[in-house]
């Protein structure tokens, strides 16, 4: 496949079904600890609208939290699922030019396999900066210690240990018959294009999940999403989903509106899209405050007043719809 030989139109995939992931949010009281009540109340609704809940992912500030704490996220929502299908990731500190640690990664993939979760394989210096060759053996180490596992590739306007990898890398993943899939943000449409297309050719049951909030359209062309900002609205992108599938030309408008929020939630500085999800969900009514991780990016107050005007909106559409 060429880097040119792509035309995303011959890829639009009409009523296809949409799997929706929702990275969902780890909300804070305003003295800084966990809301673990709020937390249950995020889950149900995820839950509830259809989609799959992602715990321990950017959205729930698994950089900034401890394994311990890491561990209590996965207790709470292995017990509030009951059972239900649920993906948490499996996150590796390290620093540039550190050798790739399986032992770290082993005993997160334990812990999420254990509470029922398949585990969301985060990039580190370790695992992605090295030879393609010796990018896929780490991955295949990993297979070996799990029973299903995604993979994740994220652009350093994400992460400083992200990598974007080469197409013959992505193909030698989707040969794992263990990876059951894997999120791609690079922000890049057509990077995302030449994922789907090779799927369609050599694995048709891997999953591309988009992580890409300024191009969640992305979904028409066949890429499935794991997204920060469906945790904003679960109940809105269910609805949008089972309109594309429908063929409703409402699609249209509900998905011009969410994306409009996620041109405003997720403009630089990129992590603080966090507190403008808690500023929203407040607004929503499904937070009693808009509280971040002590140590996360905060948006402007300004804010709220866009948040909230995108909220009514919501509001009204959602019902009329």
């Amino acid at each position: 496949m060429s880097e040119t030989d792509i035309d995303p139109l011959k890829l639009i995939q009409p009523r296809r079904k949409v799997h929706g992931t929702t990275a969902v949010l780890l909300p804070f009281t305003e003295g800084g600890q966990i809301d673990w009540p709020a937390f249950d109340g995020l889950l149900d609704r995820t839950v509830a609208a259809g989609l799959t809940p992602a715990v321990n992912m950017d959205t729930g500030y698994v950089n900034l939290l401890d394994e311990a704490t890491q561990d209590q996220v996965l207790a709470r929502t292995r017990q509030r699922l009951e059972g239900r299908r649920f993906v948490a990731g499996a996150f590796v500190r390290d620093e540039p030019g550190a050798p790739f640690d399986l032992d770290a990664y082993a005993r997160r993939i334990d812990a999420i396999q254990s509470a029922g979760g398949v585990p969301v394989i985060f990039q580190s210096y370790g695992l992605a900066h090295q030879a393609d060759d010796t990018i896929l053996a780490n991955y295949q180490a990993i297979a070996e210690r799990s029973d299903e596992f995604i993979g994740f590739e994220l652009g350093t306007m994400f992460a400083p240990f992200g990598k974007i990898y080469s197409l013959d890398t992505y193909r030698g993943l989707m040969a794992i018959p263990r990876c059951s899939g894997a999120k791609h943000s690079s922000l890049r449409r057509d990077l995302e294009w030449r994922r789907i297309a090779l799927r369609n050719e050599t694995r048709p049951d891997f999953r591309v999940y988009t992580g890409n909030d300024l191009a969640i359209d992305m979904v028409i062309y066949g890429s499935d999403y794991l997204l920060g900002l469906s945790c904003f609205a679960p109940d809105a992108f269910a609805r949008r989903d089972a309109m594309w599938e429908a063929g409703d030309p409402g699609w249209n408008e509900l998905n011009d509106l969410l994306q409009h929020l996620g041109f405003l939630a997720f403009r630089d500085p990129v992590p603080a899209y966090k507190h403008a999800a808690a500023m929203f969900l407040k607004a929503r009514g499904w937070l009693d405050c808009s509280a971040t991780h002590p140590d996360s990016p905060r948006r402007g107050a300004a804010d709220q007043e866009l948040l909230d005007q995108i909220a009514a909106t919501l509001r009204e559409r959602l019902a009329s719809s």
